[in-house]
C-alpha cells in the first residue's frame, strides 16, 4: 500500500480513494476479472469438445451410442441451468469422495450416508482437510468449470448436430460416389462445411456463456459478483479504515460496463469469423460477398 495511506484519518479525498482502491480486497476484486476470463477460456473449448462428441454420438448408426448422445443433449438442455449447477457440483464432489473412500478406507465400519450427512474418512476428502487454501479454491473452481462445460456442451451438441444435418446431401452423395467411406465423407465434407451453419448458434451460445459467469458466485467461487457485493456493502469504521455507505450500485455498474464491452468485442470477432467462413460458400453470406466483389 502507498506510504501516504498510513494514516487514513488525514487523507484528502483523492488520496483516500487511491488508498481505498488499492486495498487487498480490491486486489482480489481485480483478480476476479481474470477468474471470469479464465473460466471462459477453459470452458468454451471444453464445451465444444463435449458438444462435438455428443453430436457425433447422436448421429451414430449404433443405437445405444445414438441414444446416449441424444439423451445427453436432451436431458441437460431440459434442466434449468441453476438447478443443474447446484445439483451436479454436489453430486460430482460426493461421487469423487465416494470412490476414494472405497479405495482408501475399505474397512470403514460406518455407512457413508447418515441421514442428511455424507461422511467419508479423512483420507478420502477432496481436497484433504490439511491442504492449503489455494488447493481448496482451485479444486472448487475446476469443479465449477467442468460443470459449465457439461451444461454448455449439451447446447453446443444440439447446434453442431443441426449443422451437420444442414450440409447439403448431394455433396455427401458425390463423395460416396467417388469412393469415400462414411468416415472419410464425414471428416472431409461434413466437418469442414458445418461450421458455417453452426457459427450463428455457437455465437449465441458464447454470449449466453458470458452472461452465465455470475453463476460462479452461487458455486462458492469468489468471482466479480462476490467481490462487488462484498466491497459495495455498507462498511462502518468499526470494521475498516475506509468506511462508506451502500456503494453496490457503483460496483455493479462496473460489472455492467465490463459485460457490455466484452459482449461487443465478441460480436466484432464473431462477425469477422463469419465473413471469413462464408467466403466462397454456397450460403447467403457467401453470395453477398461475391456480389459485393463483382
Amino acid at each position: 500500500m502507498f506510504s501516504f495511506c498510513a494514516d487514513p484519518e488525514t487523507l484528502e479525498s483523492v488520496q483516500w480513494l487511491a488508498c481505498y482502491l488499492t486495498t487487498g480486497k480490491h486486489m482480489g476484486f481485480y483478480w476476479s476479472f481474470l477468474t471470469v476470463l479464465t473460466l471462459l477460456a477453459i470452458t468454451a473449448p471444453l464445451a465444444l469438445i463435449f458438444g462435438f462428441g455428443g453430436a457425433i454420438a447422436a448421429r451414430s448408426p449404433i443405437a445405444p451410442l445414438s441414444w446416449f448422445g441424444k439423451g445427453y443433449i436432451a436431458i441437460v438442455r431440459g434442466v434449468p441451468d441453476i438447478a443443474f449447477f447446484l445439483f451436479f457440483v454436489i453430486a460430482l464432489d460426493q461421487g469423487i469422495e465416494y470412490l476414494r473412500h472405497k479405495i482408501k478406507c475399505p474397512d470403514w465400519p460406518d455407512t457413508i450416508r447418515q441421514g442428511n450427512d455424507f461422511i467419508v474418512c479423512q483420507a478420502a476428502k477432496m481436497p484433504l482437510g490439511n491442504a492449503p487454501q489455494w488447493v481448496h479454491e482451485t479444486y472448487g473452481y475446476f469443479i465449477a468449470v467442468f460443470t459449465f462445460a457439461i451444461v454448455f456442451g449439451a447446447f453446443a451438441g444440439n447446434v453442431l448436430f443441426g449443422a451437420m444435418r444442414a450440409v447439403p446431401k448431394p455433396q455427401i452423395e458425390t463423395a460416396e460416389a467417388y469412393g469415400m467411406t462414411r468416415r472419410q465423407s464425414f471428416w472431409r465434407i461434413i466437418v469442414p462445411q458445418m461450421w458455417v451453419y453452426a457459427l450463428p448458434g455457437l455465437g449465441n451460445l458464447w454470449m449466453v456463456l458470458i452472461k452465465a459467469t455470475p453463476l460462479l458466485f452461487l458455486l462458492g467461487v469468489e468471482d466479480i459478483v462476490y467481490w462487488a457485493r462484498e466491497l459495495g456493502g455498507t462498511k462502518t469504521p468499526r470494521f475498516t479504515d475506509y468506511p462508506h455507505g451502500d456503494w453496490r450500485v457503483w460496483y455493479f455498474l462496473v460489472l455492467l460496463v465490463f459485460y457490455l464491452a466484452f459482449t461487443r468485442l465478441s460480436e466484432i470477432v464473431l462477425d469477422r469469423v463469419m465473413r471469413r467462413l462464408t467466403a466462397g460458400q454456397a450460403t447467403s453470406g457467401g453470395e453477398a460477398q461475391r456480389r459485393a466483389a463483382a
